[in-house]
């Protein structure tokens, strides 16, 4: 047995979406190796995969990737794939139907169509080209392409498989049971009058004999038509009762994807591959597909895709970033002085992303305390300032972890929900909620001692601190569940519903603008505080899209960028709004937690189950922005990087003088002269096509004046 390992770098595809054409503002990053699904089209394998839609060349290895930020699909769960007799890909998401014939994508959800639910779980097309829709909560759907036929006669509304025999019938897995329609009969198989051994049925494949094969949470089942046969753990070479795949090769070999391995059957014999006696990279085999060859493209949760030719592994990477786990809940990013972005995860730890290199630090590889991260502050020296959900704070310089919890610090909970660093270096700590319900507040850390203010002995409104923020004269503003407080170090001042503008006591978030007027969220709109008037803005008298805003942040114009709980994302530049959203943008969620903008003014965008999101703005080609006046020369790193084809170089001009942008090779000979002309103050932005160029590092430099910069990218074909 060999084991192959092709480490493929990753590349984002710019490609025609639906409802906006070429898409190069927008970038998203997902953690893809968890995958759904696969379907072969003559040398390409299509995956589904919790990042979106990789389309692999299983001849070259070479990869696309499509996600929220480059494509039409509605959502980056990738659940079910299905291909046409014209190679329309047929792609079933959490957020609703798409077609994809290659260049356009058609979007199908319940506002525009007939399909019953959003949650698309499975998708089979029979021989009248009929398209039928599994799906959860909604049941099951027709379309004929014009018409929708919504059925009733399923045992359980959540539908996990379809197959098509022979003779025409349906056969549909629901979390009730197994459902059989000729059209116009319905036959319910379930644990009470067959012999399915478990009602929720993952998955359905039909042999040559005309025999279903169905996979169940409680084993596998054989089924004649008359007679079941079960296999479990008991009486079987079956590693799990716990079914999630099942494909039949040429020679009627049964290959059965468990949650603890691969196990091939060949009606007599079983074998079984794990990671721990073959190159199965995760035990977890979540989908199977059989090429023309006979290779076993095996998709597994965690370990991406595998190709087994019955001798050799080969390991394919099917994601486009480090993130680190299926979720792609990105709860925190904050941005040090380097550029480097440090992303906080939910169950996947804290992440630091350079611009080309993912490193990954949680409970396994280094000192953090616990894998979900809430907040991350950088103070001035770069020690990054790391809250937890139960772990308690944490401080890393770059080396060395120290953890603050309650048990060997001043730290009230090991709940931590807030920090800001003031001026003097003071750690400002929010807590709240977890089991330590009597030891929540507000905790002041100068590196030596704690301070500790809570309702009891404090003008702390409530215990339970969202947000904090500081302000040019050394007060913090504090969010809390109970109202807004002011501190200056010496007297408190609460604002509330009763004694002030605000809305709602809920405070979510708290960002100052540079006239010192406070912006804060709460959870019945947005509130503009400029120290004497109130200004609400809510869905019914502004363009705020949710009135549950979660974060605020404002870059160097001034713009304030809202994010909201289900609503998107929303830019108000003090008269107008633009909305972002996942129907009409490349934002990969409406749920965004978290808002980092960097030097080049980038918006960072941390997303609900959709992964990390880039926003660089909508300038075109070779464009100025005329609104920024620099300072100083500068040139910024290529984005996106690695990149396909096309990538954007931006960089600062302080005064008029003579611009080179050249690009070398790793030998250090010239191959592009991107742009030699006299250029006036400005930010610009240039994009760089590589299409005639190898794959490899590239140098590109820019000599303006006395000023000489050069930075790398990789270009991936």
């Amino acid at each position: 047995m060999r084991r192959e390992i092709l480490l493929l770098p990753f590349f984002i595809l710019l490609a025609f979406n639906f409802s906006f054409s070429q898409n190069p503002e927008w970038i998203n990053y997902t953690a893809g190796n968890y995958i759904f699904s696969l379907a072969i089209e003559g040398d390409y394998i299509w995956i589904g995969t919790t990042g979106g839609l990789v389309k692999l060349n299983m001849l070259t290895g070479e990869k696309v990737n499509y996600n929220r930020g480059n494509s039409g699909l509605p959502n980056n769960y990738v659940r079910v794939i299905a291909i046409d007799s014209q190679g329309n890909k047929w792609i079933g998401t959490d957020r609703g139907l798409a077609k994809f014939d290659g260049t356009n994508w058609t979007v199908y959800n319940t506002s525009n169509s007939g399909l019953p639910y959003l949650y698309v779980r499975a998708i089979a097309i029979d021989s009248q080209g009929n398209k039928w829709i599994g799906t959860w909560w909604g049941g099951l759907a027709k379309f004929d392409g014009v018409n929708w036929t919504v059925y009733s006669g399923l045992p359980d509304n959540r539908v996990n498989a379809i197959a098509i025999d022979r003779e025409g019938n349906k056969w549909f897995g629901t979390s009730g049971g197994l459902a059989k329609f000729d059209g116009v009969n319905w036959t319910v198989y379930n644990t009470s009058n067959s012999g399915l051994p478990n009602n929720w049925v993952t998955a359905i494949a039909i042999d040559e004999q005309g025999n279903k094969w169905i996979g169940t949470n409680g084993g596998l089942a054989k089924f004649d038509g008359v007679n079941w046969t079960v296999y479990k753990i008991s009486n079987s070479g079956l590693p799990s009762s716990i079914i999630y795949a099942i494909a039949i090769d040429s020679q009627g070999n049964k290959w059965i994807g468990t949650a603890w391995g691969l196990a091939r059957f060949d009606g007599v014999n079983w074998t079984v591959y794990k990671t721990s006696n073959s190159g199965l990279p995760d035990d977890w085999v979540n989908a199977i597909a059989i090429d023309s060859q006979g290779n076993k493209w095996i998709g597994t949760w965690g370990g991406g895709l595998a190709k087994f030719d019955g001798v050799s592994w080969t390991i394919y990477n099917t994601s486009n970033s480090g993130l680190p786990n299926q979720y792609n809940t990105i709860s925190a990013i904050a941005i040090d002085s380097e550029g480097n972005k440090w992303i906080g995860t939910l169950w996947g730890g804290l992440v630091k992303f350079d611009g080309v290199n993912w490193i990954v630090y949680n409970t396994s590889n280094s000192g953090m305390p616990d894998d979900v991260v809430t907040v991350i502050a950088i103070d001035e020296e770069g020690n990054k300032w790391i809250g937890t959900n139960g772990g308690g704070l944490v401080k890393f310089d770059g080396l060395n972890w120290t953890v603050y919890k309650t048990s060997n610090s001043g730290l009230p909970s090991n709940y931590v929900s807030a920090i800001a660093i003031d001026k003097q270096g003071n750690k400002w700590i929010g807590t709240r909620g977890g089991l330590e319900i009597k030891g929540r507040g507000l905790a002041k850390f100068d590196g030596v001692n704690w301070t500790v203010y809570n309702t009891s002995n404090s003008g702390l409104p409530d215990d339970w601190v969202e947000a904090i923020a500081v302000d040019s004269y050394g007060n913090k503003w504090i969010g809390t569940a109970w109202g807004l407080a002011r501190f200056d170090g010496v007297r408190w001042r609460v604002y509330n519903t009763s004694n002030s503008g605000l809305p709602s006591n809920v405070i979510r978030a708290i960002a100052i603008d540079r006239w010192g007027n406070k912006w804060i969220g709460t959870n019945k709109g947005l509130v503009k505080f400029d120290g004497v008037n109130w200004t609400v803005y809510n869905t019914s008298n502004s363009g705020l899209p949710s009135d549950d805003v979660t974060v605020v942040a404002i870059d160097k114009q001034g713009n304030k960028w809202i994010g909201t709980w289900w609503g998107g994302l929303a830019k108000f530049d003090g008269v107008n709004w633009t909305v972002y959203n996942t129907s009409n943008s490349g934002l990969p969620g409406d749920y965004v937690l978290a808002i980092a903008i960097d030097s080049a003014g980038n918006r960072w965008i941390g997303t609900y189950e959709g992964g990390l999101g880039v926003y660089r703005g909508g300038e075109g080609e070779g464009e100025k922005e005329e609104k920024i006046i620099p300072r100083e020369f500068s040139l910024y790193q290529n984005y996106p990087n690695p990149f396909n084809l096309e990538t954007v170089i931006e960089f600062d001009i302080p005064e008029v003088t003579d611009v080179k942008l050249e690009v070398y090779d790793v030998l250090g000979r010239k191959v592009k002269t991107i742009l030699d002309d006299r250029l006036e103050v400005g930010r610009y932005r240039v994009r760089f096509n590589g299409s005639g160029l190898s794959s490899g590092v590239y140098f590109y430099r820019l000599e303006a004046g006395k000023y000489v910069g050069v930075k790398k990218m990789v270009l991936v074909k």
